[in-house]
C-alpha cells in the first residue's frame, strides 16, 4: 500500500499536509468511522481522495452539490485519476454501462447525489463494487437541525447495509454539536474517530459596522485595503449593479452569479484568480469550493441568512495566514430585510399541501397517479393562473423537491437573456419611429441596471405585466428589436421541468412531510435570531461569538475584531443617549467632523447618531460649519 505523502506529492503537488488532515487520513486508513470538522479552506477532500487513492478498489462519494461534483471529478481526471459523476439527466441505458465501468473499470471515485442512492438499479451496482471507502460530503445535510438539512441524507446509512465492512468518514465545514452527534447516530457510525480542528482564525479580523451609506464605507475599506477581494450581496441585480459603481470609482471588479452561463462564470473566475479583476462582486453561488489564498477582505453588504453560511463565506479571506478581514456592513434597516427575505417568505404546511394540489392539476395528474410523470413547467403562468406569490410558492416547490415529492429542474432561472447593441441616444431616435415598443423598452430600462454594458437576464412576465402587454406581446416585440439590430437576444424555450416521483394523494402526501416542514421553518427562525443577536452584540468579540456558537469552550478575546478594538480604544458602542452625546462632544473637542466621520468612529446606528446631533444642536452644544461639519458652539 502506497504512503500517503507519496500519494500527495504525486498528484498534488505537496510536500506536507495541512493542519489536522494527517489525523484524519492515518485514521481512515486505520479501518475507523471518521468524523471530521474542519473549517473551509482545511483541505477536506484531500482527507478521503488520498486514502481511497491509497487503497485497492473504489471510493463512493456522497454530495448534495451537482456543481462541486463535477469540478471534483474533473479535478481528479485532469491528474490521471479514473472518476465519474453520475448525476440527474442520464438515460437508464447509459446509466447501467457507467454503473458496470465503476465495477470492471478500475474506477477510483464514483460520485453520487443521495436522491441517485435511493435507485435500485444503483443499489445493485454497489453491492458488486469493490468499495474502498465511503464518503459523506457536506455531512451536516444529513441532520435536522443541520444548515440545509435534505431528508434523502437519511438514506445514506443504506451504503452500511450494501457495503457493511467498509468504514465511513463524514466531512463539513460548519456543525454545532448537536448536528455532530445527529451526524454521528445517523450514519450508523462504529466507536467513531470524532475529529475537531478549532474555528479560530487567528489571523481573520471580524468586522461589523454600522453605516448609513454602505457605498461610502465599502469604497473607504477598498481604498484601503487595495488587495484581492469578494462583496457578497443578496441577488443578481445587485452583484451588476455594486460592480458597476465600483468600476465608475476607479476599481478592477466584476461580478458572478449563478444565472451566468459555464463560459461567463469560468472567464470571471479566471480574470479575479489571475488578479486581472482584483474584486469580485458574488452571490452566495461564487466560493465553493475555490481557494485563492491571499484575499484580503471579504465583506457582506446584506446580512447573511445564517452563522454556517457566514462562516464559510467569511473564511475565504486570509487563507495564506495573512491579517485579512471579514466585514458586515449593516444599517437600521437591515433587520426588516433579511426578516422579509427569509422568514416571510417560508411557506407553511398548509400553504404547500395547496400548491402541491394545484401543481398536480395543472398537469392533470390524477388521484393515485403520477409517478415519473415529466412535465415542462412554466413557473410565473404557474403562479398566475393561481394568484400564488412567487416567492413563497417558489420556497413551497424548493421544499417539495428537497423532501424527494418532486424533482425540479431549474430552469425558470434561466430568463430570457438580451443586450442594448446601440448607444441610449441611438435608442431612443430609435423609439422615436417605433412607438409602439416605447413602453416596452422603457419597462426594461427601469428595471434592468448595467443592461447596456452585458447581457442581462429579464424576467419576461414581469416586464410584460409591468408594461401592460402579453408576454406574447412583449417577445414579439423583442424579436422586432433583435431584427432591427437594437438588442442581442436569447429567449428561453421553457421555464423549468417537474418531475412526479410519489403517486399523488394530496393532504396524505404531504402530511408525511409535515413535521419536516415545520422544524425546518422553526430553524430557519433560529437560523436569522442568530446572526441579528450576532451584529447586535458589541460587548462579546466577535471571533469568540462564533467559536461559542459552535461549541468552542476556550474562548478568549482574539484583539483585532471591531469590539475588540472599539474596547481597547475605550470607543464602547454608547449604550443610551447621554453617552452618545457625551461621545459626540468627546470627538468634536479634538476637530471639526462630518457626520459621516462621527458615524465611523462611533460605531453606532445612523437613527442615533442624527437624533443626538439634533438634540445637541437644539442644546446649542454644537453647530453646523460652512462646511456643513459639526464643531463644538464655544470654539
Amino acid at each position: 500500500m502506497e504512503q500517503p505523502i507519496n500519494i500527495l506529492e504525486r498528484y498534488w503537488g505537496y510536500t506536507s499536509f495541512k493542519p489536522l488532515q494527517e489525523t484524519v487520513i492515518e485514521s481512515v486508513m486505520a479501518g475507523q468511522d471518521t468524523f471530521a470538522l474542519m473549517p473551509t479552506g482545511g483541505g477536506k477532500s484531500l482527507c478521503f481522495q488520498v486514502p481511497a487513492l491509497a487503497k485497492s478498489g473504489i471510493c463512493i462519494v456522497i454530495s448534495p452539490l451537482i456543481a462541486l461534483m463535477k469540478d471534483q471529478v474533473q479535478t481528479l481526471k485532469n491528474k490521471g485519476i479514473k472518476a465519474m459523476a453520475l448525476t440527474s439527466g442520464i438515460p437508464y441505458n447509459n446509466l447501467d454501462t457507467l454503473l458496470d465501468n465503476c465495477i470492471y473499470g478500475n474506477y477510483k471515485f464514483l460520485y453520487l447525489s443521495p436522491e441517485r442512492l435511493q435507485q435500485e438499479l444503483v443499489q445493485d451496482r454497489i453491492r458488486q463494487m469493490p468499495v474502498n471507502l465511503i464518503a459523506v460530503d457536506e455531512a451536516h445535510c444529513v441532520s435536522q437541525w443541520g444548515n440545509d438539512f435534505r431528508p434523502a441524507y437519511k438514506q445514506i446509512k443504506i451504503l452500511r447495509e450494501l457495503q457493511p465492512t467498509v468504514n465511513c468518514i463524514a466531512l463539513t465545514a460548519s456543525a454545532t454539536p448537536e448536528v455532530v452527534t445527529d451526524i454521528v447516530k445517523e450514519l450508523d457510525f462504529i466507536s467513531p474517530n470524532i475529529l475537531k480542528q478549532s474555528f479560530k482564525r487567528q489571523n481573520l479580523a471580524y468586522m461589523c459596522f454600522d453605516t448609513a451609506d454602505k457605498h461610502y464605507k465599502l469604497e473607504r475599506i477598498l481604498v484601503k485595503n487595495n488587495a484581492p477581494s469578494i462583496i457578497y450581496v443578496r441577488n443578481r441585480l445587485a452583484t451588476v449593479e455594486i460592480s458597476t459603481f465600483l468600476q465608475k470609482k476607479g476599481f478592477s471588479a466584476t461580478f458572478f452569479h449563478g444565472g451566468l452561463s459555464d463560459t461567463e462564470k469560468e472567464t470571471r473566475l479566471q480574470d479575479w484568480l489571475s488578479e486581472k479583476k482584483r474584486i469580485m462582486v458574488a452571490t452566495n453561488a461564487f466560493g465553493m469550493g475555490i481557494d485563492k489564498p491571499n484575499v484580503k477582505t471579504v465583506i457582506h453588504l446584506n446580512l447573511p441568512e445564517s452563522l454556517e453560511s457566514y462562516f464559510q463565506e467569511a473564511g475565504r479571506a486570509g487563507r495564506n495566514g495573512d491579517k485579512a478581514y471579514a466585514i458586515i456592513l449593516k444599517n437600521n434597516t437591515d433587520q426588516k430585510t433579511l426578516e422579509d427575505q427569509f422568514i416571510k417568505v417560508l411557506p407553511s404546511v398548509s400553504f404547500i399541501k395547496q400548491v402541491y394540489r394545484k401543481l398536480c392539476n395543472y398537469f392533470q395528474v390524477s388521484y393515485g397517479e403520477g409517478v415519473n410523470i415529466c412535465e415542462d413547467f412554466n413557473f410565473n403562468h404557474f403562479c398566475k393562473t393561481y394568484s400564488f406569490n412567487t416567492l413563497i410558492a417558489y420556497n413551497a416547490l424548493n421544499t417539495l423537491d428537497r423532501t424527494s415529492i418532486i424533482a425540479l429542474n431549474k430552469q425558470f432561472n434561466n430568463h430570457t437573456r438580451l443586450q442594448f447593441l446601440v448607444t441610449d441616444k441611438a435608442l431612443f431616435q430609435y423609439l422615436n419611429k417605433q412607438t409602439d415598443l416605447s413602453v416596452i423598452v422603457k419597462a426594461i430600462l427601469r428595471s434592468y441596471g448595467g443592461i447596456f454594458e452585458q447581457e442581462t437576464k429579464i424576467n419576461t412576465f414581469k416586464m410584460a405585466e409591468k408594461a401592460s402587454v402579453t408576454e406574447h406581446k412583449l417577445l414579439g416585440a423583442l424579436q422586432q428589436l433583435e431584427k432591427d439590430a437594437i438588442i442581442q437576444l436569447h429567449i428561453a424555450k421553457t421555464d423549468a421541468q417537474v418531475t412526479f416521483l410519489v403517486p399523488r394523494e394530496d393532504d396524505k402526501t404531504i402530511n408525511r412531510i409535515a413535521p419536516i416542514i415545520n422544524q425546518q421553518n422553526e430553524l430557519k427562525h433560529k437560523q436569522v435570531s442568530d446572526v441579528l443577536n450576532y451584529i447586535a452584540n458589541n460587548n462579546m468579540c466577535k471571533s469568540a461569538q462564533l467559536l461559542n456558537y459552535f461549541g468552542e469552550k476556550e474562548l478568549t478575546n482574539c484583539g483585532i475584531c471591531s469590539v475588540c478594538i472599539n474596547q481597547k480604544a475605550g470607543t464602547k458602542i454608547p449604550s443610551n443617549p447621554e453617552h452618545l452625546q457625551k461621545a459626540i462632544i468627546g470627538m468634536l473637542e479634538e476637530r471639526a467632523q462630518s457626520s459621516r466621520e462621527l458615524l465611523e468612529g462611533l460605531n453606532c446606528s445612523s437613527d442615533n447618531l442624527n437624533k443626538a446631533i439634533q438634540t445637541l444642536l437644539e442644546q446649542n452644544i454644537i453647530s453646523i460649519t460652512p462646511n456643513n461639519t459639526y464643531k463644538l458652539a464655544h470654539l
